[in-house]
């Protein structure tokens, strides 16, 4: 894959896609054709396909790779997130690292700006995008990332009225893995997304991550993404919800003081309490979930979190001690951006 412009002066960038099932699902064409219309002059694309059993790979190989434009990688299975990423980012040679879902479509000027954010502020490591919803665009996907103090990440300013309230450029916790520019230092040093996750919260480890290496993140305003949210995989799944509850245990037991994880079930069975308040008036995530599946599916799947929670402590504890040895700040530092950032209940239990 040959650069867009070598001799421009600005740092490479390697824009990682991982690919399932796109054009199936008729995003694949929309997205690369908005990458290939960014102004930004330096970059190269590594398009990784996890598995898809559609025509996306033939689609890349005859429109894009044949002709150089892009990094073909096909993985014979879906490998999950971040594992197919770990393999794209082994081909890339950019100083810093782009990730993006499939199913976005990017501002022409959207690598510009983040570019610019991460080399105009001191310690930026991560930058956060604009992101709008793909088919309303004044209604706002994520703005950056926020935690709750049990693990679970949200979607910073999700499902509000875009009215300029998210103009100004600011540090938020880290970035949505939809839309990201990173720091290549990140990826080495961290070693990468974590293999064991598969799906959903990768973008809260990696994050994490970069920050306990001293880094910080900053959302760009003016970066625009739009996003068809989870065309890949449904919003309100039993498998998302399995893996969002999963890992974000094993967020907890890897990264967060021990007092805060002491603390931590109260958070949780708050959060819970409200879900259910949602699942029997119909509205927030458990009135959607309870809307396709039964209760006691439900049920079932939250057992299984747990199940597969317990089986992995082993790890997470032995990662736990390997990033007390690599990290840069102490746990006061890692108090004040669980309070710096941190998202209510009733955003994460009431919005959609």
């Amino acid at each position: 894959m040959i650069n867009k412009n070598e001799d421009s002066g600005k740092k490479l960038v390697s824009l990682i896609i991982l690919n399932y099932n796109g054009i199936e699902l008729n995003i694949i064409p929309a997205c690369l054709s908005s990458i290939f219309a960014l102004t930004y002059p330096n970059f190269e694309v590594i398009f990784v396909d996890n598995g898809s059993h559609d025509s996306s790979v033939l689609y890349v190989q005859e429109k894009y790779a044949a002709r150089g434009l892009v990094t073909l990688i096909v993985n014979e299975k879906n490998l999950g997130y971040g594992t197919a990423n770990n393999i794209g980012f082994k081909h890339a040679r950019g100083d810093y690292i782009a990730l993006l879902n499939n199913d976005t479509e990017v501002d022409q000027y959207w690598l510009d700006e983040m570019v610019n954010t991460i080399e105009n502020n001191a310690g930026c490591g991560m930058v956060a995008s604009k992101t709008l919803n793909f088919y309303t665009r004044d209604i706002i996907d994520n703005v950056g990332h926020l935690l709750y103090p049990d693990g679970l990440n949200w979607a910073r300013g999700k499902m509000e009225k875009d009215q300029g309230q998210y103009e100004i450029e600011t540090e938020v916790a880290f970035p949505s893995g939809c839309a990201a520019l990173y720091r290549r230092e990140i990826f080495e040093r961290a070693g990468g997304f974590d293999d064991d996750f598969f799906l959903f919260g990768d973008d809260t480890d990696i994050g994490l991550k970069g920050r306990l290496l001293g880094f910080s993140c900053v959302y760009s305003p003016k970066a625009l993404v739009y996003h068809r949210y989870s065309a890949t995989a449904q919003p309100y799944s039993p498998q998302k919800f399995f893996f969002v509850e999963r890992n974000r245990i094993w967020i907890l037991i890897k990264f967060f003081p021990l007092d805060t994880i002491l603390k931590s079930p109260f958070h949780t069975l708050t959060r819970y309490f409200m879900h259910f308040y949602a699942l029997l008036k119909g509205e927030g995530v458990g009135g959607k979930f309870i809307q396709e599946y039964s209760g006691l599916h439900l049920i079932k799947v939250f057992f299984s979190v747990y199940c597969s929670a317990a089986k992995g402590v082993f790890r997470m504890m032995q990662k736990r001690k390997k990033w007390a040895q690599k990290r840069t700040v102490d746990s006061t530092e890692i108090k004040r951006w669980l309070k710096q950032f941190r998202v209510t209940v009733r955003d994460v239990t009431l919005k959609v």
